[in-house]
């Protein structure tokens, strides 16, 4: 997607998000959206299933729900960021996919779980040699 696409879909979703009284925060990298949404249980389920009939939208996966004692993204009606693997590479912290402390973590933490899911969901892994695919299997 090009920026304008990107900065079509934001718009759309900062007003209906703002009319809903929903929270959250959209990522996107290399035509994989992982979205965060915050508010009322009834407004969500409503929103999640307009997200999944909705044509533009596919391989959707939802990783997790839960009540929350405070919004995490209270100011924002959608917050946005679009980065490449050449930007988290300068983030402290980050581990590349790839690398073997990410794959061989045993047992791994949760987050690498849902981190795992979710590149094996949206065949991520299939631009990893073989042996490294391999591991992605939880």
């Amino acid at each position: 997607m090009d920026e304008a696409q990107l900065m079509d879909i934001l718009t759309v979703s900062r007003d209906n998000n703002l009319r809903a009284n929903i929270t959250g925060i959209l990522l996107y990298s290399d035509g994989t959206f992982i979205q965060v949404l915050e508010g009322d249980k009834n407004t969500l389920d409503d929103t999640f299933e307009k997200i999944k009939i909705d044509k533009l939208h596919r391989g959707i996966i939802k990783i997790a729900a839960g009540e929350l004692k405070e919004r995490n993204f209270k100011e924002w009606t959608m917050g946005f960021k679009s980065f490449n693997s050449d930007i988290l590479n300068m983030f402290g912290g980050y581990v590349n996919p790839s690398d073997d402390r990410f794959l061989n973590d045993k047992p791994p933490h949760a987050a690498i779980s849902v981190i795992k899911t979710f590149c094996k969901a949206n065949r991520i892994t299939t631009l990893l040699p073989k042996k490294q695919q391999d591991l992605f299997k939880i």
